[in-house]
């Protein structure tokens, strides 16, 4: 992979992938919401939060991916990426099969890639105000670009808090949570992510799409 930075370009084969789920901060919350998908069939986490290992060689920079079926959906997240004893902050979708999530979460979150944006910034210059960084998305229905997530990473437990628990080590990415889908969970074939800094003015932006391959049974 290779990543724009201020000081050129980062190339680096990661070798370990991890997707950090049930990260929201309000912890009260994060129990509502893994009540509610049990309702719906979805097992509740071992532990929270809970540290999904995944395969490396699902993160994608292609601008297109293909999914099986209909019931996937992209969701915004904080990219963490170790590389030479430094940690780098970017930008990544958890695209998710649903369909799947019912049986296993950890088998929805290997059975689809996961695209990331082409630009990082060093953790260490964003550590200090990282809860006022805007994670937004859209997603395109209709014809037109609906807003489907919107929030600061406030809502995410501590970006230190997560490193720590996952161990991240040299080679090792990690996605490290979303916020709530405005209007729920739904999905579509068009996926526009953006994280901005507002003390700094600069931005990471990326768009991707998904082709729906059928599902032969």
């Amino acid at each position: 992979m290779q990543f724009k930075t201020a000081t050129g370009v980062l190339s680096c084969t990661p070798d370990r992938l991890i997707v950090a789920g049930w990260t929201g901060r309000d912890r009260s919350a994060v129990n509502h919401h893994i009540e509610e998908l049990a309702a719906i069939g979805v097992p509740a986490p071992s532990s929270v939060p809970l540290y999904y290992q995944c395969a490396p060689a699902l993160l994608t920079q292609d601008a297109s991916i293909q999914v099986l079926g209909d019931q996937s959906s992209g969701e915004a997240e904080p990219f963490l990426l170790k590389q030479d004893g430094r940690i780098w902050l970017g930008l990544a979708s958890d695209h998710t099969d649903r369909a799947l999530e019912t049986y296993s979460v950890a088998c929805s979150k290997q059975a689809c890639a996961k695209p990331v944006a082409d630009t990082l910034w060093p953790f260490e210059e964003v550590a200090d105000h990282l809860d006022s960084l805007k994670l937004q998305s859209w997603i395109r229905e209709g014809g037109d670009w609906v807003a489907y997530q919107d929030g600061t990473l406030a809502s995410i437990l501590p970006l230190q808090e997560l490193i720590a628990g996952a161990d991240l080590r040299d080679g090792t990415a990690m996605l490290c949570g979303t916020l709530p889908a405005i209007g729920g969970v739904r999905p579509s074939t068009d996926f526009r992510m953006k994280l901005e800094d507002p003390k700094s003015g600069q931005s990471i932006e990326w768009t991707y799409s998904s082709t729906v391959l059928e599902i032969v049974s």
